[in-house]
């Protein structure tokens, strides 16, 4: 048999191995989920401390049980490592790294060129690999592709390509990793094909496409959606707060239509690695073919200056309680960029407490995540939330709603609110709204 036919049995039979490169939030659940439909699978991570707490038992992603992982590599389905000779061993190959921004907004590719590499280094005849980073558009064609074919390799003939955009939603009980429909996009019809089947094996819908570019394009899609109305609707908070009307009564009544209406909520900025990078990948590639994504720009402005506009308005509610904002004493109450989940990136609590810290307010925080936060120049350990620790502060400033707070407790102990997620939905006399 040829090398497409070869791997088309070896996943049919489930005797093929499969490895993930990097187990971070998007590809720690999916080794977990192929280990339990019965395949043989690697995880690859150059982090000795990430691959130690697996095997310890430890946990650090939300939507992975510790106990399923130390089940898995003691019954040897899973087995985590950090020497990239296990990518020899492997059939299947998905690379599941990270793609940050630079500091001057340019998509960083150095994760996916580096895992590219490695990958080259171990590649033999009959592997496919799949690409699920989010990058611009043409990424895995003129990135990934280039550098496999150092090896001498021929795509479709000795090895298969293909890109599938990752959708986990960390923290969401409703839409786990499988029930979370999968879009792929191969280099060639054969890739297309394998892909295909791997995600089939775990995914409840696997949905194919005609190339990896529109595949990469698909992902910058759905998020450029939500970093555009969430920009709408932080517009009119801020408009709304100037006509004196609360725009979380708005949105409610604009709610009662049926159709042609989709509710988004303002906040205090955006967080998380997808809707604050994902458009610039767009934005950045649309540049280079001298073309200027003006919606998507705009957009990306009004959300950051969100963080900026809160500590504006705690300001404002300071001074109209007869406080200044120097020297004033501020907890901000969840750091974490979502609710539930223990995870920084991005988060605009970190760019409120530099604020804050510049107009030279004394800052604290309080989040059941997080005990400390040492980052740039943000060095705070957290505070137990407590009536007696509340009653200390000036205003506490609410920007992410954990589920496990007692926010009856904190409203009837905190001198001052200023709520930017509609936590308080009655009236009272010391909370003050977006």
């Amino acid at each position: 048999m040829n090398s497409f036919e070869t791997l088309k049995s070896k996943l049919h039979n489930k005797s093929a191995k499969i490895c993930i490169v990097g187990l971070g939030y998007v590809g720690l659940p999916l080794a977990v989920e192929f280990a339990k439909k019965g395949y043989f699978v690697y995880g690859y991570d150059t982090d000795k401390n990430r691959i130690d707490k697996l095997h310890n038992g430890e946990h650090f992603i939300v939507d992975v049980d510790p106990k399923d992982v130390l089940s898995l590599i003691k019954n040897k389905k899973f087995h985590p490592d950090t020497d990239d000779k296990i990518l020899k061993d492997s059939d299947v190959i998905i690379i599941a790294v990270p793609t940050p921004l630079r500091k001057v907004k340019f998509p960083d590719v150095s994760y996916v060129v580096s895992a590219s590499r490695t990958v080259k280094k171990n590649m033999r005849k009959g592997q496919l690999i799949i690409l699920e980073s989010t990058s611009y558009t043409t990424t895995t064609r003129e990135v990934t592709l280039p550098i496999l074919k150092e090896s001498g390799l021929k795509e479709e003939l000795d090895f298969f390509l293909a890109f599938s955009p990752e959708r986990v939603n960390p923290g969401d009980k409703k839409f786990p990793v499988v029930k979370i429909p999968k879009a792929i996009g191969g280099l060639s019809e054969k890739s297309s094909e394998l892909a295909y089947l791997v995600y089939s094996q775990i995914m409840e819908t696997v949905f194919k496409v005609s190339s990896p570019e529109v595949a990469e394009t698909s992902k910058l899609l759905e998020n450029t959606f939500r970093l555009v109305n969430i920009a709408l609707i932080n517009e009119f908070a801020i408009l709304c707060h100037k006509l004196g009307i609360s725009i979380w009564e708005v949105i409610e009544c604009a709610k009662t239509k049926p159709f042609g209406f989709m509710p988004f909520y303002p906040g205090p900025g955006i967080g998380g690695h997808c809707i604050p990078c994902d458009p610039v990948f767009l934005s950045w590639k649309a540049k280079k073919l001298g073309y200027k994504t003006k919606m998507i720009d705009l957009a990306l402005e009004m959300n950051r200056y969100m963080p900026h506009y809160v500590v504006e308005r705690v300001q404002e509610t300071l001074e109209e309680n007869k406080k200044t904002i120097v020297n004033a004493n501020i907890l901000i109450l969840g750091v974490t960029y979502k609710k539930d989940v223990k995870d920084l990136r991005e988060s605009p609590a970190l760019e409120i407490i530099e604020y804050l810290q510049h107009a030279k307010a004394k800052v604290n925080f309080s989040d059941p995540y997080i005990p400390y936060i040492k980052l740039n120049d943000i060095n705070l350990k957290g505070t137990e939330l407590n009536k007696a620790n509340l009653k200390k502060f000036d205003c506490v400033l609410l920007i992410t709603d954990h589920s496990d707070v007692d926010y009856k407790m904190v409203q009837k102990n905190a001198k001052l609110i200023f709520d930017t997620r509609n936590v308080y939905k009655a009236k009272f006399a010391n909370i003050v709204k977006l």
